[in-house]
């Protein structure tokens, strides 16, 4: 299954303007969504019948589906264009989607596109009040660099959750390739299933690591995912103990993620 907006065409590289104010529009809009979601539609999802881990799912469906909103909103007004490709292979059981992390709102479309997902977020985002209330709901995963961490992601994939995860812990500068952090290898050697990358590219290129959300690119921003084949962990699990198995592991995504962005380059720029 393919998803898509309209293509990026000359017309989108104008009304600079227009996309500054819906860009500003769209980031008033997620910390109003994130409040509400805090102060009203928890509480009261919360008063609903069912055991904790049905609240869990409710919660995480929720959250997916105001993302897919958001993203939807900011299609409309101009912000951005995307494409999918693959979205039907995600949210499997003990799946681990692992991905690329070049902007700051490539979670939002993922965790839109899954909606039972769990995800491990950055800790400062438990220490904000437009988020910290929507993800102790959700019991998204803290990256808090921790063993705990380690132990509560694997648990969460042989619970058969879905969990979402950028190795990199951090948006990827532009002009350098992905560098991987080994928890995610770790992860996956661990509790997954299913190991599924997801590529992600963003041209050109916007809310990067130290980048203000009103420095706009001077034309509309266009996001692509394309989902590639799974990957057997365990193939990596029998090569050795846990510390050298995740290492290989580590290294052959490092390698795959290179080698697909690339080839990605290079067919836009034969």
């Amino acid at each position: 299954m393919d998803l898509a907006t309209q293509p990026v065409t000359e017309k989108n590289r104008d009304a600079y303007y227009w996309r500054l104010l819906a860009t500003a529009a769209s980031f008033a809009l997620f910390g109003l969504g994130g409040l509400c979601l805090r102060l009203v539609i928890f509480p009261l999802l919360n008063c609903l019948p069912g055991d904790a881990r049905t609240h869990r799912l409710r919660a995480r469906q929720t959250v997916s589906r105001c993302f897919w909103i958001f993203v939807r909103f900011m299609a409309r007004t101009g912000v951005l264009t995307y494409n999918i490709e693959g979205a039907e292979k995600l949210g499997r059981p003990g799946q681990m989607i692992v991905a690329n992390h070049p902007s700051l709102i490539d979670v939002v479309f993922l965790i839109g596109l899954v909606r039972h997902a769990n995800c491990v977020v950055k800790q400062s985002l438990w220490e904000n009040p437009f988020t910290r209330g929507p993800l102790r709901c959700t019991e998204y995963i803290s990256n808090d660099g921790s063993m705990d961490m380690l132990d509560a992601a694997a648990d969460a994939l042989k619970d058969d959750q879905t969990l979402i995860i950028f190795p990199e812990g951090t948006r990827t500068r532009p002009g350098q390739v992905p560098a991987f952090h080994r928890g995610g290898a770790a992860i996956a050697v661990r509790g997954a299933k299913i190991l599924t990358p997801v590529i992600i590219k963003v041209n050109p290129t916007t809310l990067t690591k130290a980048e203000p959300w009103y420095r706009i690119p001077k034309r509309r921003v266009h996001f692509s995912f394309r989902v590639g084949a799974d990957i057997d962990p365990q193939t990596f699990a029998k090569q050795g103990p846990p510390p050298q198995a995740s290492r290989k592991l580590n290294d052959y995504l490092h390698s795959y993620f290179i080698k697909e962005l690339a080839e990605d380059e290079r067919s836009e720029h034969p």
